[in-house]
């Protein structure tokens, strides 16, 4: 795998009716070397720091394999950075990882850590009001990443992924999950026990604590 693109969204507004939003989504590539630190890409806007960015989800991927998906699903070529990812990787689709998988991007190492969940943001962005839940039945989510070693990268650098030794699940039981309105104690567990996302683990515990009755 290589890292084909870099991409990095700055501070824009998106109008939807009457309401008014800032947000990065609309991300461009950009040429050269790039920081990518623990929080993750400094120059890279974060419109809704509430659901996205943060240490651990500090770095969104997507793939080349998915977005050939997308190119036959809706009929037209679809450029990197185009579902706002930070880093769009050769050969990758998100569907075969597992939480805490490892990718070593160049001297730069990411663990993922959730799947992406779509927005009405990501729909207003594709124009497609029926797209949130196009790409949920898609179950392509892309992966969002802490950073476990920082570093520079740039456009060409070799990517290696390393599987997660730990207990773990799949992205796309996390995903599935996600959507599922009464979890099992043992699901719940089950998340918790792996390397998910900060925000994750603190609404999976809620959950627990509630079928709990605590």
């Amino acid at each position: 795998m290589k890292l084909i693109s870099i991409n990095i969204g700055q501070k824009q507004t998106l109008q939807s009716g009457e309401k008014t939003e800032i947000t990065g989504i609309f991300k461009n590539p950009v040429s050269g070397s790039v920081r990518i630190t623990p929080l993750g890409i400094a120059e890279d806007f974060v419109g809704s720091p509430k659901h996205h960015g943060g240490p651990d989800q500090a770095v969104y991927v997507y793939g080349a394999k998915d977005y050939e998906w997308w190119s036959q699903e809706l009929g037209r070529e679809i450029g990197a950075g185009t579902f706002g990812e930070n880093l769009t990787i050769s050969e990758l689709e998100s569907a075969k990882f597992n939480i805490g998988d490892l990718l070593h991007v160049g001297m730069v190492t990411l663990q993922v850590t959730a799947p992406r969940i779509p927005c009405g943001t990501f729909a207003r962005r594709m124009d497609d009001p029926r797209f949130v839940k196009r790409f949920r039945a898609a179950e392509r989510p892309g992966l969002y990443c802490r950073v476990l070693k920082d570093g520079n990268v740039q456009a060409g650098d070799e990517v290696r992924v390393e599987a997660y030794s730990g207990e773990t699940l799949s992205l796309i039981e996390m995903y599935r999950d996600y959507y599922e309105k009464d979890k099992s104690e043992k699901t719940l567990r089950r998340h918790l026990a792996a390397p998910i996302a900060i925000r994750a683990r603190a609404e999976i515990e809620a959950d627990l604590r509630k079928l709990l009755g605590e």
